[in-house]
């Protein structure tokens, strides 16, 4: 990345302006140890949730809520948002951030457990969007499972898709950025789809099915 376009790309994940109920769903982040979206990702999350107009939306891996915050907020007010993580403290601290946020209990549905074995008992074609923020070795299994769960013009977007500039360098070659590059190239030669992958934060993968 040039000296220009790193200014440019640090100058584009601090525009956002966060409230107090964000600042404080990244400090239960930080005291749980996990790695919360940039606000850059965040941004974009309630700009896409929005645009889409979605009223279904999944979210694989929780957190401590930032995401879900945002996805919210973009998220039309009879919207639902079904989120999952395997660990109930995570669950917690996001019930806490939606309701700091203002969002109803009856727009949120938080269920404690394995994305793998959550998300088959979901109903097929039943979602308009589908965020995926957790465990990279799972990743393909989500993916196959989100594309059957998503409506026609249904959102599908993937946080960290470009695994800290690892992906793109073909030199790269831990198991998370091998993973990461496969997932990549597999979505975007999947016809079921249309892709594009954007910069913002550590990358997002979006596609929306045809």
């Amino acid at each position: 990345m040039s000296a220009d376009k790193s200014s440019s790309w640090s100058y584009a994940e601090d525009l956002p302006a966060e409230d107090e109920v964000m600042l404080r769903a990244r400090e239960r982040s930080f005291e749980l140890g996990v790695s919360a979206i940039s606000p850059g990702v965040g941004a974009v999350l309630t700009v896409l949730a929005a645009a889409s107009k979605a009223q279904t939306a999944v979210e694989i891996g929780t957190g401590a809520g930032v995401s879900g915050v945002c996805l919210l907020r973009g998220l039309g007010p009879q919207a639902v948002l079904t989120t999952i993580d395997v660990d109930v403290e995570h669950l917690r601290a996001a019930r806490e951030a939606f309701t700091e946020s203002g969002s109803p209990a009856n727009r949120t549905r938080t269920i404690s457990g394995r994305a793998g074995d959550v998300l088959p008992r979901l109903t097929d074609g039943a979602y308009d969007l589908v965020f995926i923020d957790a465990d990279k070795p799972g990743l393909p299994g989500y993916v196959e499972q989100a594309i059957r769960l998503l409506k026609r013009s249904g959102l599908l977007i993937i946080n960290d898709a470009l695994d800290k500039d690892k992906v793109a360098n073909p030199a790269g070659r831990e198991a998370t950025t091998v993973v990461l590059r496969q997932v990549g190239r597999a979505i975007r030669d999947d016809d079921r789809l249309a892709s594009a992958m954007l910069p913002t934060g550590d990358g997002l993968l979006v596609a929306v099915k045809k």
